[in-house]
């Protein structure tokens, strides 16, 4: 409940520095102590709480809570607010209770704004094109489709204008400053609403947008920070002279160390230091660290690009118009190049300079690498790798999300159907690239790259080994949970679930489903029945039912293996397969075992023990890094062939049990 000020309230602030065009339009708390508003000159609308807590400032200092030295207009200001020294004013604001802001220029509303929601980026294609509306609520997966399937002109007018219509309903010629809030000695915001509980320290100058932060997940924002046209989800931290320019920051992204973004999509955490992005959509865990590496006007998720890797969208003919996609799990070398357009495939790594406009998406899990100004492909060749294994390890425990309302939804399988039908189309491809060719031919031709004979045979070796792992995986998972009697419970423990699932996935930045269900929701947009929420709940559905999803595939592909339908199979075949997978998963183990070893050999101890002899360099590199016998990574990967090998066991026990 508010009140009007009293006389005896009026003439001491009056006594302390305060001045107002019209003391009736002030109004206060009914606890409210004018003891703790001085210098304060009022225009407009004021609601005042009650100041009665102390604040204390980083390094110890207490101040009380209360209205010092400022210029207030149109505003209200919760209870146990901390406001002093604000060198301009601040205009049109509601300040929620136990927010602190000092030693700042200006912060106000000009005019109607909707804070960075429905400002168009032109992601992907600084030509045009791939305009995407921001909001709120923007999610990895509704980007995605808003993204790639361009061609879909009505169902894009309907998002369009279902993001304009949401951009709309938070339109305001005020703004909100949130509870619990810390703003100190920072330049001038103009038209942002800043959520519950963010730390904006040094920032120099906010213009249109939110910083959605929360108790959950508060958003911190650091020194020389400049944001404009943007939506700052829960979580994020940007510090160090950070830029951000027409960009939609996702939730547990970290910007630091003078990084510079524009007219991009970041989801959720990306890390982006040192280096540049330009028109790029950064799906999850898109992470570039080092100075001189740009991204430019492509796709990427689970990125990790090297120091000093860059790529070219411009031909100096029709403006920069090119794009590119890596898709999920690339990565890039130092001072690798990748001439747009191209297209690299999933959780391959890309090393030199490639100019031949590669496209590698039929091929995951390969090397890209430059030999004599020509692009050769080692397809399969990273499936094999330490570092493949570690990455997908790691990316969920690195998970910077502490909001329960979590905007994307990220499937971390390295094996998927998305990955396992590229390695099942891949291995046909080989393969015909092999009859065609011819078997003794030295090198092969493929999408403007070449690839080695012994790459070739050595690959269709790996994309089997991957499907064998893959398909046992789901088999071995769904014969866990089965309790088999006889041949009719071991074929009833088979059936799928759901029809869904069969025919080709896909990744939509992090969520990875079968097209069918993709296709679904789009012509269910189109047809006008869906909201931004409903929208959501669906992708939530996809993620949700996942491994249902994934056995309907697996069996389809199984059924291919078996060369008959589940309810023909015998159990001499499940056997089989369940032999098979065991195989392929000790052999892939044993690949990544020999790969770690590498990292402990005589080459890695180059540069310890330096002024000793080869004794001390051992010791030497051994006292930093460790003995390969007792690395965790090492350990583990032997305890997962001694736990996979005896889940076989176990399970053909069963089997020969029927």
């Amino acid at each position: 409940m508010y009140r009007q000020l009293t006389p005896a309230e009026i003439q001491t602030l009056r006594q302390q520095g305060c001045a107002a065009e019209e003391w009736s339009l002030i109004q206060v708390a009914q606890d409210f102590d004018p003891a703790y508003v001085q210098d304060v000159r009022f225009s407009g609308p004021i609601r005042l709480g009650a100041f009665r807590r102390d604040f204390t400032l980083p390094g110890g200092v207490r101040v009380h809570s209360g209205i010092y030295h400022a210029t207030i207009h149109n505003c209200t200001i919760g209870d146990d607010c901390h406001l002093y020294n604000i060198h301009n004013y601040i205009a049109n604001y509601h300040i929620g209770r136990n927010t602190c802001i000092e030693n700042v220029n200006a912060i106000y509303v000009d005019g109607r704004t909707t804070f960075g929601n429905g400002v168009r980026v032109p992601v992907m294609n600084e030509g045009g094109g791939r305009e995407i509306p921001i909001f709120d609520h923007l999610s990895a997966s509704l980007a995605y489709i808003l993204t790639l399937y361009r061609h879909r002109r009505d169902m894009i007018l309907i998002l369009d204008r279902m993001i304009d219509d949401y951009a709309d309903s938070q339109a305001s010629e005020m703004g909100t400053i949130g509870e619990e809030v810390s703003i100190l000695n920072c330049g001038s915001f103009k038209n942002v609403r800043i959520g519950d509980c963010a730390r904006i320290a040094g920032t120099s100058r906010l213009k249109n947008g939110s910083v959605n932060s929360n108790r959950h997940a508060p958003v911190r924002l650091g020194s020389g920070v400049k944001c404009t046209d943007f939506i700052i989800c829960s979580g994020v931290e940007i510090s160090d002279s950070t830029l951000v320019d027409k960009c939609f920051v996702g939730q547990g992204c970290i910007f630091d160390k003078h990084y510079s973004a524009g007219e991009s999509l970041f989801f959720s955490n990306c890390q982006g230091m040192h280096g540049e992005a330009a028109a790029i959509f950064a799906g999850p865990y898109t992470v570039t660290h080092h100075k001189s590496t740009l991204l430019i006007a492509g796709m990427f998720s689970f990125l990790n690009a090297g120091s000093g890797s860059n790529q070219s969208n411009h031909m100096y003919k029709l403006g920069p118009i090119h794009q590119g996609l890596a898709e999920r799990g690339a990565k890039t070398t130092s001072d690798s190049y990748l001439l747009w357009p191209s297209k690299i495939g999933a959780f391959s790594l890309v090393m030199g300079r490639h100019t031949h406009h590669a496209d590698t998406s039929e091929l995951p899990f390969s090397y890209l690498i430059e030999n004599n100004s020509e692009s050769y492909i080692v397809p399969g060749a990273n499936l094999r790798t330490v570092g493949t294994i570690r990455d997908a390890q790691k990316w969920p425990k690195r998970d910077n999300r502490k909001d329960p309302d979590k905007l994307d939804f990220i499937n971390f399988n390295l094996l998927s159907p998305y990955t396992v039908q590229k390695m099942w189309r891949g291995r046909q491809l080989l393969e015909e690239l092999r009859l065609i060719g011819g078997e003794n031919t030295e090198v092969y031709g493929y999408h403007n790259c070449k690839m080695r004979n012994s790459s070739l045979q050595h690959g269709i070796a790996l994309y089997t080994i991957g499907i064998s792992k893959f398909l046992g995986n789901s088999l071995i998972s769904r014969l866990e949970k089965a309790q088999l009697t006889d041949i009719d419970s071991l074929r009833a423990a088979l059936r799928p679930d759901s029809p869904v699932g069969s025919g080709e996935w896909v990744d939509l930045a992090g969520l990875i489903a079968p097209k069918s269900e993709v296709t679904r929701l789009m012509d269910d947009i189109e047809a006008g029945n869906m909201t931004w929420q409903t929208i959501r709940d669906r992708f939530a559905e996809m993620h949700d039912r996942y491994y249902s999803y994934e056995w309907t595939w697996a069996l389809e592909h199984l059924q291919q293996v078996w060369g008959c339908s589940v309810e023909q199979v015998t159990v001499e075949q499940i056997r089989r397969t369940v032999t098979e997978w065991q195989k392929a998963v000790v052999e892939l183990d044993r690949m990544v075992y020999n790969d770690a070893r590498k990292e402990f050999d005589l080459n890695s101890q180059t540069g310890f023990g330096a002024d000793g002899d080869a004794t001390q360099r051992q010791k030497d590199f051994e006292s930093v890094r460790g003995s390969f016998d007792d690395n965790a990574f090492v350990k583990a990967v032997l305890e997962h062939i001694e736990r996979k090998t005896a889940l076989g066991d176990t399970i053909l026990n069963r089997l020969n049990q029927l």
